[in-house]
């Protein structure tokens, strides 16, 4: 037996889209940087080595993408629970 859903469907904006594939790649991308650092540790890259170059931008992207990453999926649950809710109360 099939289960009839009789609220309305909601679309998805383009903000939310933006949101979610964001997240996904900031978060991706953190930790790709994450495991460079790791490999390169492992490989006996010294102190010096990771303070030039192109390693403190490696550094940085997990400092400051994985807490972006997480405050957009949760402005982006927020912003969907309200429309959900908004949804709920017009039918």
């Amino acid at each position: 037996m099939s289960a009839q859903n009789s609220e309305p469907e909601l679309s998805i904006r383009r903000l939310d889209r933006f949101l979610a594939f964001g997240a996904l790649g900031i978060a991706a991308a953190s930790v790709i940087c994450f495991f460079a650092i790791i490999i390169g540790t492992a490989l006996g890259m010294d102190q010096a080595a990771f303070g030039g170059g192109v390693w403190p931008v490696v550094a940085a992207i997990p400092f400051y993408g994985l807490p972006a990453a997480f405050i957009m999926i949760i402005v982006l649950l927020v912003m969907s629970f309200i429309r959900k809710g908004r949804a709920a109360s017009r039918s």
